[in-house]
């Protein structure tokens, strides 16, 4: 269910839950400059968000600490009951173990409340484009298992090791480069760039099908379990390289 925003026939329908009435009616402002004809379905508590939310929504954006919240609980009954509809969270928490805990919900972004509209416009037009939107602050947090490199060892199944400072990163990319065909060094970059693999495949010039292919050899090389722990470790990657 992504969406090319700029190509769209029709009217998009977007679903804001939070109960701060003003952070719902700032964030409809803010949204209203995707298009025009926007519908937007509002809901101020769990209740109301589960009774509003339905398959043709093109977009969720869902607070965690709502009225009737228990934990996540209530993103993981959007995910279930309406699978198709891509999920953003947008919460006041900071802390990158709940960022990580949303993702591997399988929502498609996390914006945290305190960066600016235009971030936040960006990160859904991202996510509607088919990407992924990680939070910069993200990855200074990576966990064990999420790494920026491996090495040839590693990837033949030995142990993986972690980005370090002072240099690490550039033996970190040599490493990687070790295991990886060019062709996968640049699907890799443009991952790091949240692309969906339409648009990696239509930039390099291959099929969706050998996008997949590519992307399953960078998880093995990653030591990454799916797209968006690839992401995270693709952007941590990209940023190493540019320090």
């Amino acid at each position: 269910m992504h969406i090319d925003v700029g190509t769209l026939g029709y009217a998009m329908k977007i679903l804001i839950a939070d109960d701060h009435r003003l952070v719902i009616e700032a964030v409809k402002a803010k949204l209203s400059e995707l298009g025009a004809g926007i519908e937007f379905v509002l809901a101020l508590s769990v209740d109301e968000l589960l009774a509003g939310a339905t398959d043709d929504l093109d977009l969720a954006l869902i607070d965690l600490n709502m009225p009737g919240a228990d934990g996540q609980a209530h993103i993981d009954e959007i995910r279930r009951r309406h699978p198709a509809v891509p999920v953003i969270v947008l919460s006041g928490y900071e802390d990158p173990a709940i960022m990580r805990s949303a993702l591997e919900r399988g929502v498609l972004g996390f914006i945290p409340k305190a960066y600016s509209p235009e971030v936040m416009l960006s990160a859904v037009r991202l996510v509607l484009a088919g990407g992924v939107y990680v939070p910069p602050m993200m990855l200074t947090a990576l966990p064990p298992g999420i790494v920026a490199g491996v090495s040839p060892t590693s990837a033949a199944g030995g142990e993986p090791f972690a980005r370090g400072g002072n240099g690490a990163s550039g033996q970190t990319l040599e490493h990687l480069r070790s295991v990886l065909t060019e062709r996968q060094v640049e699907v890799l970059q443009l991952l790091s760039q949240g692309k969906p693999n339409k648009l990696i495949g239509r930039s390099l010039g291959i099929s969706e099908g050998t996008v997949k292919i590519h992307l399953a050899a960078i998880f093995r090389a990653l030591n990454v379990r799916n797209r968006t722990e690839a992401v995270v470790a693709a952007q941590a990657l990209t940023e190493a390289q540019q320090a």
